[in-house]
């Protein structure tokens, strides 16, 4: 342990060398050791060195600024909330155009869901786009 580092009277930090930080980040990496019980096996001070390491020597990719504020929510739970609020939106669309239909059959006496009385229907000319 003591050769892995140079650790200097004056200085209280310890100076790790590069072999031996990667060691480190390549044992944290394979996820058998935590950051904690992998401080304690080698005496590493500093909470956060071995997550800096891994940010210089190991596969942590840091692409985005970390934001603060709320933790990130469970994906199922954000799919199925969409899923829901797409469905609602669904449903009334459904009553509206089931209101449409109704109001359709009152005023001019055509039932738009029926086939032979949708024929009946006069199509209006496709309008022209202008340029």
């Amino acid at each position: 342990m003591d050769t892995q580092r140079d650790k200097s009277k004056s200085d209280a930090r310890c100076k790790y060398s590069i072999a031996f930080k990667k060691k480190v980040v390549h044992e944290y990496s394979k996820g058998e050791l935590t950051q904690v019980q992998l401080r304690a096996k080698y005496g590493i001070g500093g909470k956060s060195s071995i997550l800096l390491w891994s940010k210089t020597y190991g596969n942590l990719l840091y692409t985005e600024k970390i934001t603060i504020g709320r933790m990130a929510k469970d994906p199922q739970k954000q799919r199925i909330k969409n899923l829901e609020r797409m469905l609602k939106d669904a449903q009334l669309k459904v009553l509206a155009y089931e209101t449409l239909f109704e109001i359709v059959k009152e005023e001019d006496g055509i039932d738009v869901l029926k086939k032979g009385e949708a024929k009946q229907l006069v199509s209006l000319p496709k309008p022209t786009s202008e340029k």
